[in-house]
């Protein structure tokens, strides 16, 4: 008996929900996704198993290089161009609007207060090659840094937590003298940034 033959049907899928599905989560992970700017020094922290989150918001970081050159940024622009134009009226220095937009948009600084006018000339490139920004004084002679952490305060009323970025071969002397600024404003409890280490096994 000669056998049936049974007609294939061909299937056919509607993707259409899924494509709008699919440009839905990539929209909402571009919107929701927090670029990091370039920042003018490259900092190789130290690793440790705590799991502390940094806060991503209300945060001064304050970033200590591999020879020593002290950064210093806060995370808000309203913040950074009233801060900017605190330090101005401090020092004597008129900065154009131009001058505090263009700051506003600036991560973190690492030049004495004479310098900012110059260094807010340059453009990206130029502003982060190694060796532009030879960091904030922050010795007992110009301790600029002091400055930078009491008009951040006064300027975010809201009030700020400390991050120390601290590179795993710069000297801990400089280190120690960011902590003692830091204490003398009355900030005492500092957040360090490290890198991720997996916690040791216990064996028994």
């Amino acid at each position: 008996m000669a056998k049936v033959k049974i007609p294939r049907k061909s299937i056919s899928l509607d993707m259409t929900a899924m494509s709008d599905m699919a440009f839905l989560l990539l929209t909402f992970f571009i919107l929701t996704s927090q670029f990091k700017p370039e920042e003018p020094v490259v900092v190789d922290t130290p690793s440790s198993i705590s799991d502390i989150p940094i806060p991503d918001s209300d945060i001064m970081t304050i970033s200590i290089g591999k020879k020593g050159e002290v950064f210093f940024g806060v995370d808000a622009q309203p913040t950074r161009v009233k801060m900017l134009q605190a330090i101005g009226d401090r020092y004597g220095i008129a900065f154009t609007e131009a001058e505090q937009q263009k700051f506003s948009l600036l991560p973190s600084v690492g030049v004495p207060v004479a310098q900012l006018k110059q260094l807010l000339t340059m453009d990206g490139s130029e502003r982060n090659k190694p060796g532009t920004q030879p960091g904030i004084p922050c010795d007992s002679a110009a301790n600029e840094l002091r400055d930078w952490i009491a008009y951040a305060r006064y300027s975010h009323p809201k009030g700020l937590r400390v991050a120390i970025k601290g590179d795993r071969d710069a000297n801990f002397s400089v280190a120690k003298t960011v902590i003692a600024t830091l204490q003398d404003q009355n900030y005492n409890r500092i957040n360090l940034i490290t890198g991720a280490e997996a916690r040791p096994k216990i064996t028994e």
